[in-house]
């Protein structure tokens, strides 16, 4: 996903709001360079061989950053949990929230870790571990 693109999702927000984005995916960029990321749903995700992995998006909380595998992380910012499946959030309102430490180990942890998004409608909302 290239920074325009990112521009583009962001046209709207305010400044810091687009900060965070630029921040988030010039950071996912360069830690997660064999994904490909597009807009999915309205808004950026990266994906490994299909899978979705991490993605953010603009709430009334702020920018959220989610991790479809990221409740098997056993991270306790990581706090915002879906209802259904594996995922789980961070949400951030400055750029200074944003610590690279925790997002290079929640990374590293995305690709390590994940759960068959890409055919859970062909296994009729079933989950399946792939690494």
């Amino acid at each position: 996903m290239t920074i325009n693109e990112i521009e583009s999702y962001a046209q709207n927000f305010s400044e810091e709001e687009k900060a965070i984005c630029k921040n988030l995916s010039q950071y996912i960029n360069r830690n997660l360079s064999s994904t490909e990321s597009k807009l999915w749903h309205g808004h950026p995700v990266w994906f490994i061989e299909g899978n979705p992995i991490v993605g953010f998006s603009k709430e009334k909380k702020g920018i959220r950053l989610m991790f479809w595998s990221g409740k098997d992380f056993n991270e306790e910012a990581l706090n915002v949990h879906g209802q259904k499946f594996k995922d789980t959030s961070i949400f951030f309102n400055t750029t200074e929230e944003i610590h690279e430490e925790d997002l290079t180990r929640w990374l590293h942890k995305a690709e390590q870790i994940q759960w068959d998004y890409k055919n859970i409608v062909k296994r009729k909302g079933e989950l399946v571990r792939l690494k």
